[in-house]
Formats: structure tokens, C-alpha cells, sequence
């Protein structure tokens, strides 16, 4: 017979009430959660993220779980993008419209679903056939707030070939990037591509916001000699005996000697540090490379670092570890690939006081002190810094001179025009 009656509980033994969160208490902890960010990132090319999948996933999934990274940059991807064919692509999913492409996809998210991968999410930016295309995979407890796939702030669409995924997070952008190679002949346009490449970059670079970039990726460029095992053999390497017309862009791809100069410009006009070099000022013979030759023949032990993480200049007092996480000749860590991941960390942000304005430029004549969308806007109108890098870049990219600065090397504080009307002829 059912009891329809609860006994009576005796006093202090009925269980107290679980007390639940208030809202205040809710909305602080999503709050908290959204200002989360990312602390510790990978950059690799994989050089085929299917081959490696079947071949060293493995070994790779040790690696990532022991590094344990927030991000994942991946380039050199060489999936195809979705789409059958003659029909229009979608750069942001993987092809499945013909039997081998659905196995093909099967096996690579069967992987990235596995554990450590299971814990990121992706986004693609792929080519229309094997070839090149990038990953990003950021766990899912540290979403971005935007993510877009072109150089050009306005443009919707994935860069060609799928060599940009951009991430916006709460106090920085993330920029992954597979560069083009240089190439070996001026007569094929693979130098009239990679000039076009780092013209954009720069322009990327220079554009105002708010927040610091941290770009990583296969930049495909070694900026100095201490960059290269060899400095000498890929000053002097060349394909079946070609010599390019300019002689600053004779040498190994990556290597030329006009590659380096506009890395070195970009570098300086944008106010970047390549974060590794910071904490790593000597050469390192062993692990001071990312990339290494093909293990048998004349390329065997030559290396260049072409993967990088370069961060703005403001993120500098953050920046906390960068290695290359492979060595030797016999591509120890590089995971079946020819280039070896590459790591970055940084230390935790810390928040600006609210009531901090932006200063001006030093010896600006007006300090501003409500916040500026962008420091770089701050201070007197044609003396902002944002200004004077654009008008810096104008005479460099133009080949043109200042007239009177060109004259007068010095100062005069009794005869000084208003500044503002200055004649420029080319040199």
C-alpha cells in the first residue's frame, strides 16, 4: 500500500537549500569570461595538414597536449576549398561533393575532433585545389570576437589562395598569414606577387586601431644573416644558372636582399618586434631555424627561420617565451613536415587605469585628455604620429625628396615657414 504522508523530519536534519548565483553574480562571471584571452600560441606549417594527420598526428597530438596552446595557426593546409566544379567556391569549408573528397574530409575532422583538438574551434581560408590555405584553431573558451579572412578592412571575401585569417580578441588581433614566395625568376611574376604581397601588408600594418597586432604564420622571408645557417649559399643560390636582371633580387627565395629590406621597413614603419630575435639576440646553430632543406643533397643542414610571431611594439613588456620547437638537420620536432612549429607566450594583460588618457606625441603642443580611438590619432592635427608615418611612407614608397629638409639639415627657429606647404620633387 503507497504511503500518501511524508514523515516528519526531525529538527536540523532537512537539507539546507543549494544557494544559487544571483544575476549580478551571472552576468560578472560572463562578463569575466568574455574578457578571457588567449596566452599561448602556435604557428606551423604543415606542409599538407592531411598528410600529417595520417602520418605524424601522433606524435603532433603529444606535442600540442603537452605545450597546451590557446591557438593554433596552421598554413600550408592544402585542402580544396567547397564547391564542385566550374561552380562557385566556399574558401571556408572543406571540399566533400565527390567520394574521395568526403573521405578525405572524414579523416581530417575525424582528427581535429580527437583529443587535444576537440577543445578548439576552426576556421578555414582555403584554395580552390590543394594548394596552399591557412587554419585557425582557438579554443572554444576564448572565442573571438570577429573573424575575417582578407588584408582589406572592407572586403568580405577570403584572400586568393587563402593565405589570411585575421581574429579580433578583446585587447589584440591576431593576423595568420601563409606569405607567397618570392620565386627565382622576375619573368614567371612570382617577384611582381611578392612585391604586391608586401605593399598590402604594409598597408595593413599602417592602418589605425585601436588594439596591437601579434602576426604569425610562414612569413617566408629570413630578415638578417643570423636568420640563415648559411648566409653565403643562399646569397649565391639560383635555379639552373638563372640571374635575375636586379641583383638585390638574386639568392634564395626568402633571402633576396630586396626581401629583407621591405621586411626591415615593415618592421620599423609599423612599429613591430620580431618577437622571437627579442629574447634571442645570438645564433642558434641548432634550434635557431624553422625551416630545414630537403635532409639529402645540397640543401642537406641548410635552414632559414621564415616562421615567425611579430608583435606590436606596445605588446613588448608582455612578451614572455618565443622557441622553435624543432632541431637539428634531421628535422627533430618538425613532424613530418619541413618547417617546425613555432611557440609564443605572453604574460597576462594588465588593465589600464579607465581614467587614463591618451598623451600626445613627445613634443606635441596639445596633450589630449579624453581617450582617442587609436594613440597613434593623439596630439596636434599634422603632428600626429599616424600622420607623420603616412607622409614618411609617401616619400619613401614615391621615391620623393624634401626640398627644404634636403638644403637645411638643421633646425632654424627664426626663419621657419608654417610648416604645412612643402614643395617634393622625385629623386
Amino acid at each position: 500500500m503507497k504511503r500518501f504522508f511524508k514523515p516528519i523530519e526531525k529538527d536540523g536534519s532537512a537539507k539546507k537549500p543549494a544557494l544559487l548565483p544571483s544575476k549580478k553574480e551571472t552576468e560578472n562571471e560572463e562578463e569575466n569570461k568574455k574578457k578571457r584571452e588567449p596566452l599561448k600560441f602556435l604557428t606551423w606549417n604543415a606542409n599538407s595538414l592531411l598528410l600529417r594527420v595520417k602520418n605524424n598526428w601522433p606524435d603532433f597530438s603529444n606535442f600540442v597536449t603537452s605545450f597546451d596552446p590557446d591557438v593554433i595557426a596552421i598554413q600550408e593546409v592544402r585542402m580544396p576549398a567547397a564547391g564542385s566544379k566550374g561552380a562557385p567556391k566556399n574558401p571556408g569549408e572543406l571540399k566533400d561533393d565527390t567520394g574521395p573528397s568526403r573521405e578525405e574530409k572524414r579523416t581530417l575532422l575525424r582528427a581535429l575532433s580527437s583529443p587535444p583538438f576537440g577543445d578548439f574551434q576552426i576556421w578555414w581560408s582555403l584554395a580552390d585545389s590543394k594548394y596552399a590555405g591557412t587554419a585557425l584553431l582557438v579554443k572554444k573558451c576564448l572565442q573571438p570576437k570577429k573573424v575575417s579572412f582578407s588584408l582589406d578592412k572592407s572586403a568580405s571575401k577570403h584572400e586568393p589562395d587563402g593565405r589570411v585569417i585575421l581574429a579580433e580578441f578583446e585587447t589584440f588581433r591576431l593576423l595568420n598569414t601563409y606569405s607567397p614566395n618570392n620565386g627565382w625568376k622576375e619573368e614567371e611574376n612570382a617577384f611582381q606577387r611578392r612585391r604586391k604581397w608586401d605593399k598590402r601588408i604594409l598597408e595593413f600594418v599602417m592602418q589605425c586601431s585601436e588594439k596591437p597586432l601579434i602576426w604569425c604564420g610562414d612569413l617566408n622571408v629570413s630578415h638578417e644573416e643570423i636568420d640563415v645557417s648559411h648566409p653565403d649559399f643562399f646569397s649565391a643560390a639560383k635555379l639552373n644558372g638563372y640571374i635575375p636582371p636586379n641583383k638585390e633580387d638574386c639568392g634564395q627565395p626568402g633571402f633576396t636582399l630586396a626581401e629583407r629590406k621591405r621586411f626591415g621597413a615593415l618592421l620599423k614603419e609599423g612599429r613591430l618586434l620580431d618577437a622571437y630575435r627579442f629574447l634571442h639576440k645570438e645564433k642558434d646553430m641548432d634550434c635557431g631555424f624553422s625551416w630545414s632543406g630537403n635532409p639529402i643533397g645540397k640543401y642537406r643542414g641548410k635552414r632559414m627561420r621564415i616562421d615567425y610571431f611579430v608583435v606590436s611594439e606596445e605588446l613588448k613588456d608582455r612578451i614572455a617565451a618565443c622557441e622553435m620547437r624543432g632541431r637539428g638537420i634531421e628535422l627533430e620536432g618538425f613532424y613530418g613536415s619541413d618547417h617546425c612549429p613555432v611557440s609564443f607566450e605572453l604574460s597576462p594583460h594588465a588593465t589600464p587605469d579607465s581614467n587614463q588618457g591618451c598623451e600626445a606625441s613627445k613634443g606635441s603642443a596639445i596633450i589630449i585628455t579624453s581617450t582617442a580611438p587609436c594613440h597613434l590619432d593623439c596630439g596636434q592635427p599634422g603632428f600626429t604620429l599616424v600622420e607623420r608615418k603616412r607622409f614618411g611612407a609617401l616619400l619613401k614608397e614615391g621615391r620623393l625628396l624634401d626640398a627644404y629638409r634636403f638644403l637645411h639639415k638643421e633646425k632654424d627657429m627664426v626663419v621657419a615657414s608654417h610648416g604645412l606647404e612643402i614643395p617634393l620633387i622625385g629623386n
